[in-house]
């Protein structure tokens, strides 16, 4: 009895030990894999790859998720209901909906589709208040906020939110109307759907002839932040795990590499010896191109 017991302990231990040998050949670089952890090697390489790829495909085969930003169930109603929404929230007067804005709005978005750009301002210089001029609606005061690729209406009214240039925008207690307009196109070649809302006090309600514009346009740091927001809320589970997985490998590629100069002589002499700074490179091109199918909304 007391034999088989031993017997179960050693195996125990045997195959403990054995476990614990195949991690660090795999991914701590020592003498005993020429400081090349098996992760990294090519079939390594390759393993990790097809995972991360077969997450994604997996993840958007399952749920029926959209690679490429063309759902969405976004609606001008919708927009309107939750701005005042949160401006009733912060004891702000509600806006009125503005079916000359909301064409203005719709012409902006036209125009950002056929020129091929995503600005405030179009490529020749115009601004946006041109829309409103056109569709014959006087103005004193104005501003615009624009959103791309977001697939709900709270995505889009959070990230506005979270943006303090978008959010002055919402929340100005002198704007008086409001006019959203929600359309789908091509855009760099991508299926986009854009989101334009422009807010405006009427002429004849300020009673004034001076025009002020207000454009949402957050400085660098402000928009670093806004955009990591976004990034983060479009990151999918499948795209968080082979995020992780690649970041793990660029780790063991990174402590590879400073054993560079321990490499087995004929491989010091060849590109192997700074093998992990290439394989870094791979790594974040892969991670770039999962980061881009995730296609978070911007603002």
């Amino acid at each position: 009895m007391k034999n088989n017991l031993k017997k179960k302990q050693v195996l125990s231990v045997s195959i403990f030990e054995r476990i614990r040998n195949l991690i660090r050949l795999a991914v701590v670089p020592h003498k005993n894999n020429d400081y090349r952890p098996h992760l990294i090697r090519r079939y390594g390489l390759v393993t990790v790859i097809f995972t991360v790829i077969g997450l994604q495909v997996g993840y958007y085969s399952t749920t029926n998720a959209s690679v490429l930003g063309d759902k969405t169930d976004i609606t001008i109603n919708a927009l309107f209901e939750q701005t005042n929404q949160v401006r009733l929230q912060a004891n702000i007067p509600s806006l009125n909906q503005s079916i000359k804005l909301n064409q203005a709005a719709y012409l902006k978005a036209q125009d950002m589709f056929a020129d091929q750009y995503w600005s405030h301002n179009a490529p020749d210089g115009t601004l946006p208040w041109k829309w409103m001029g056109d569709i014959g609606y006087d103005y004193s005061e104005a501003g615009e906020n624009l959103a791309m690729n977001y697939t709900t209406t709270s995505d889009v009214m959070e990230a506005w939110m979270n943006s303090p240039e978008h959010k002055e925008n919402v929340l100005r207690d002198s704007y008086q109307d409001v006019g959203f307009a929600v359309v789908s196109g091509t855009l760099d070649n991508r299926p986009t759907t854009i989101v334009v809302a422009l807010y405006a006090v009427p002429a004849q309600v300020a009673g004034a002839s001076t025009k002020t514009f207000t454009e949402a346009t957050p400085d660098s740091q402000a928009g670093f932040l806004t955009n990591a927001f976004s990034l983060l809320q479009f990151i999918t589970p499948a795209a968080m795990a082979g995020l992780l997985i690649l970041a793990f490998t660029v780790i063991v590629s990174a402590s590879a590499h400073t054993y560079r100069d321990k490499l087995p002589k004929k491989l010091r002499k060849s590109w192997y010896r700074n093998h992990g700074v290439y394989k870094i490179f791979v790594l974040a091109i892969v991670g770039s191109a999962i980061i881009y199918l995730c296609n978070g909304g911007q603002i």
